[in-house]
């Protein structure tokens, strides 16, 4: 069976993933989140394909071990893995909650390397992976020292991966986004003044985003960044020195 899988599925740039990889060849579309009700509103809202529903915490082993019970149970074949559950929280890391940070981690890193690896042996050539990142992960952002750290290990994971995954012509693609409007501002504490870095900057359209990164994905491509702003911010961020970067990046 010809499948989707979308983590993060119940709101953001997650609906939208779901919305068009409907569009997509396949049997079935699984989305994967914590919230229920909302996962089960957004099938009967948009659902187009028959939809599995599963609400499961990704960061508990044992949800995903179902996970790769279901997989075996449902012969699946993987066409699309998006990897897009995640969150950040703005604020020095001296005054942060240390339970959160940790949190942060077990999500936008561990979650998603395991959930991944198993994923791994039930994709075949022409299937794709993509990893929903940030610019933050092209430089380090003050006040989001967790999150942008952890981006940076997704962009690393991606990268590599992709490259150990070309013999099997798998390929895995990086989402770049800058600010979306979507609960994830309202998650991480990010609200008008709290940041004029965040206030300043240009805002992702999510639906633009899921649109560019699956078309990237299907042609090969390694990093999709929206924008020709965003675009820019990332080729320089290749030349000018990371000091510099973080101080005027500042949030």
């Amino acid at each position: 069976m010809k499948i989707a899988i979308v983590t993060g599925a119940s709101s953001g740039i997650g609906v939208e993933f779901y919305k068009e990889i409907q569009k997509e060849p396949l049997d079935e579309v699984w989305i994967i989140a914590r919230r229920e009700e909302r996962l089960k509103d957004i099938s009967e809202k948009f659902g187009v394909l028959p939809t599995k529903i599963i609400p499961m915490d990704i960061t508990l082993q044992e949800n995903v071990k179902e996970y790769i019970r279901l997989l075996k149970e449902n012969d699946a074949d993987i066409r699309f893995l998006i990897n897009n559950a995640g969150f950040g929280v703005i604020g020095e890391l001296a005054d942060a909650d240390f339970i959160q940070q940790g949190a942060m981690c077990d999500l936008n890193v561990r979650a998603m390397t395991q959930l991944t690896t198993a994923s791994l042996g039930f994709m075949n050539k022409g299937a794709c992976i993509i990893n929903t990142c940030s610019i933050s992960s092209f430089v380090p952002n003050a006040r989001m020292t967790v999150y942008s750290a952890s981006k940076a290990f997704v962009m690393s994971f991606t990268k590599s991966l992709r490259y150990e995954l070309k013999k099997r012509k798998i390929n895995v693609t990086a989402l770049c986004p800058g600010p979306m409007d979507t609960e994830f501002l309202a998650v991480a504490g990010i609200k008008k003044g709290v940041s004029k870095t965040f206030d300043k900057l240009p805002r992702c359209n999510p639906r633009k985003s899921a649109i560019g990164a699956i078309k990237a994905a299907k042609k090969g491509r390694c990093v999709y960044t929206p924008k020709l702003f965003y675009k820019f911010y990332r080729v320089i961020a290749k030349i000018l020195p990371c000091p510099w970067l973080l101080g005027a990046a500042k949030t």
